[in-house]
């Protein structure tokens, strides 16, 4: 049978693009590298055999070899269409090192608990008017100019009981966590 003006190959006898693919896999690879970084070149070797699996049967290809790089180019552009998309240079990777697993040991329940204890000591310690503003502040996510208008107040009057309830808070929690680690190095001072 003749195609294109040459002599084919008899169905039996050519060999396959996936053939064809794997034996081209080393050159895939050093193309690759040279543009792409390390740790994407085995997926991209793979998106290219993939892709010419995908298109089986196909056509009889000429050169093979232009035919593999030319997917080969194709898959790079599109894997840089999607980056760009999904703005990949803006991810960072999940790593212990930048989200620690948080174990919530009985012992921290407890720890948070007191101090959750403590802090609601404190609120109550406040004057009505200031432990209202500052609820209604931190706690229902009321803007300043919202609370001054349901209480009646100026906003610069907000502000105030917001920072007198924050300084209450610092103060009382910090002298708690002073006198639990006095406590705590008491306890281990060999006897």
């Amino acid at each position: 049978m003749i195609w294109g003006g040459r002599p084919s190959r008899p169905p039996e006898q050519a060999p396959s693009l996936s053939d064809a693919g794997a034996r081209f896999t080393p050159a895939l690879r050093a193309f690759f590298s040279r543009r792409a970084p390390a740790n994407d070149v085995e997926d991209l070797v793979q998106e290219v055999l993939l892709r010419i699996q995908k298109r089986q049967p196909a056509p009889v290809v000429n050169n093979v070899e232009g035919y593999l790089f030319e997917v080969a180019a194709n898959v790079l552009i599109d894997r840089g269409r999607r980056d760009r998309t999904r703005r990949r240079n803006d991810h960072c990777e999940l790593q212990e090192i930048h989200h620690p697993v948080d174990e919530m040991s009985p012992e921290r329940v407890l720890q948070g608990r007191e101090r959750m204890a403590r802090a609601m000591a404190a609120l109550n310690e406040l004057p009505e008017r200031t432990r209202r503003v500052f609820i209604l502040v931190r706690f229902e996510e009321m803007s300043y100019k919202l609370v001054a208008q349901r209480l009646g107040v100026s906003v610069s009057a907000v502000e105030k009981h917001v920072m007198k309830a924050l300084r209450h808070l610092h103060e009382r929690l910090r002298d708690q966590d002073d006198v639990d680690h006095v406590g705590q190095r008491e306890t281990r001072r060999p006897g």
